[in-house]
Protein backbone atom coordinates (compact mmCIF):
# COMPACT_ATOMS: atom_id res chain seq x y z
CA UNK A 1 0.00 0.00 0.00
CA UNK A 2 1.40 3.50 -0.62
CA UNK A 3 1.68 6.79 0.77
CA UNK A 4 -0.91 7.78 -1.56
CA UNK A 5 -3.46 5.17 -0.85
CA UNK A 6 -3.07 5.62 2.89
CA UNK A 7 -3.43 9.15 2.75
CA UNK A 8 -6.84 8.63 0.73
CA UNK A 9 -8.57 6.17 4.01
CA UNK A 10 -10.94 7.93 6.19
CA UNK A 11 -10.07 7.86 9.98
CA UNK A 12 -12.37 5.31 10.41
CA UNK A 13 -10.74 2.87 7.99
CA UNK A 14 -7.05 3.52 9.05
CA UNK A 15 -7.95 2.54 12.31
CA UNK A 16 -9.90 -0.89 11.13
CA UNK A 17 -6.58 -1.36 8.63
CA UNK A 18 -3.84 -0.70 11.46
CA UNK A 19 -5.91 -3.62 13.79
CA UNK A 20 -6.06 -5.83 10.99
CA UNK A 21 -2.44 -5.79 9.88
CA UNK A 22 -1.63 -6.14 13.53
CA UNK A 23 -3.92 -9.87 13.63
CA UNK A 24 -1.99 -10.49 10.66
CA UNK A 25 1.23 -9.39 12.15
CA UNK A 26 0.81 -11.90 15.24
CA UNK A 27 -1.03 -14.59 12.97
CA UNK A 28 2.48 -14.28 10.88
CA UNK A 29 5.40 -14.59 13.54
CA UNK A 30 3.84 -17.34 15.28
CA UNK A 31 3.35 -19.52 11.76
CA UNK A 32 6.96 -18.49 11.60
CA UNK A 33 7.42 -19.84 13.97
CA UNK A 34 6.17 -23.29 13.55
CA UNK A 35 7.45 -23.41 10.29
CA UNK A 36 9.38 -21.16 7.89
CA UNK A 37 7.63 -18.51 5.56
CA UNK A 38 8.12 -18.64 1.99
CA UNK A 39 9.18 -15.06 1.93
CA UNK A 40 9.88 -13.83 5.70
CA UNK A 41 10.43 -10.09 4.14
CA UNK A 42 6.47 -10.27 4.65
CA UNK A 43 7.02 -10.22 8.36
CA UNK A 44 8.83 -6.69 7.81
CA UNK A 45 6.62 -4.95 4.92
CA UNK A 46 3.64 -5.83 7.70
CA UNK A 47 5.23 -3.57 10.36
CA UNK A 48 6.49 -1.25 8.40
CA UNK A 49 2.79 -0.59 6.84
CA UNK A 50 1.37 -0.44 10.24
CA UNK A 51 4.09 2.76 11.18
CA UNK A 52 2.99 4.27 8.10
CA UNK A 53 -0.35 3.82 8.85
CA UNK A 54 -0.03 4.89 12.52
CA UNK A 55 2.11 7.80 11.16
CA UNK A 56 -0.53 8.90 9.19
CA UNK A 57 -3.56 8.74 11.92
CA UNK A 58 -0.92 10.70 14.11
CA UNK A 59 -0.25 13.50 12.05
CA UNK A 60 -4.15 13.80 11.19
CA UNK A 61 -4.41 14.62 15.09
CA UNK A 62 -1.86 16.75 15.11
CA UNK A 63 -3.34 19.05 11.84
CA UNK A 64 -6.68 18.56 13.45
CA UNK A 65 -5.13 20.29 17.01
CA UNK A 66 -3.70 22.86 14.77
CA UNK A 67 -6.63 23.78 13.39
CA UNK A 68 -8.71 24.19 16.49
Amino acid sequence: MKNTEIKQLSNKELTERVNDEKNMLIRMKINHTVSPLDNPLKIKYSRRLIARLKTEIKQREIDGKMNS
